[in-house]
């Protein structure tokens, strides 16, 4: 499954009401490490297909869910399972350890 561009305007049906969880990772053009960990969301996305959604929120655009999820620095992911943030991570991380953070919530 390809990722999915989550907005103030998709996020309630692609996010909260999603029956499988959802990896949300903020993100900006700008940002190197956020485009250097793209690649690994991209692979994640295609090998959990089914299992995890990935939902890539763009903080230049939609300041509303920054806020929502305080976040201060990117990139920054958060798992959200039932409509719920269960878990989350900071900065440029391997695929494996964000594998792991995955399949303890799947």
């Amino acid at each position: 499954m390809k990722e999915i561009k989550i907005t103030s305007e998709n996020y309630q049906d692609e996010v909260i009401k999603s029956d499988i969880p959802v990896l949300l990772d903020f993100w900006a053009e700008w940002c190197s490490p956020c485009q250097m960990i793209g690649p690994i969301l991209s692979e994640i996305a295609d090998e959990f297909d089914g299992k995890v959604k990935v939902g890539k929120i763009n903080v230049d655009d939609e300041t509303e869910l920054v806020r929502e999820y305080k976040v201060e620095s990117i990139p920054m992911m958060y798992l959200i399972k039932n409509g719920e943030n269960v878990d989350g991570m900071l900065g440029l991380n391997p695929k494996e350890k964000i594998i792991a953070m995955i399949e303890k919530h799947i």
